[in-house]
């Protein structure tokens, strides 16, 4: 049973028994919702994030680009690869990098 999360995304197809998990557990989220592309999942539970954003220079009057990289945790009901975008959301810190959770993937 998916439960529903309060943000509309596209919830997994499959079900896991995770307590972490947004859509199968207890975890709430709250705050920000940002979307970037998966650079790493290597960790059992978890991905890294890279988004892009340009900021202003006032310097030279110019926007630069620049790039963050944000850890996410991963269920095991969400299969994802490296270079898929995904959608994150925030939600209380799970480790000590760890405060935002993948809601969504997309190919």
């Amino acid at each position: 049973m998916v439960r529903n999360i309060g943000i509309q995304v596209k919830g997994p197809k499959k079900t896991c028994t995770n307590k972490y998990c947004p859509f199968c557990g207890s975890l709430s989220l709250r705050g920000k919702l940002v979307s970037g592309i998966v650079v790493s999942h290597k960790s059992k539970n978890m991905v890294v994030v890279e988004r892009e954003y340009s900021r202003f220079v006032s310097k030279y009057k110019r926007y630069e680009r620049s790039k963050s990289k944000i850890h996410a945790f991963i269920s095991d009901c969400q299969e994802v690869e490296d270079g898929n975008k995904v959608k994150i959301a925030e939600c209380r810190p799970l480790s000590k990098t760890v405060s935002f959770a993948v809601v969504e993937v997309s190919e």
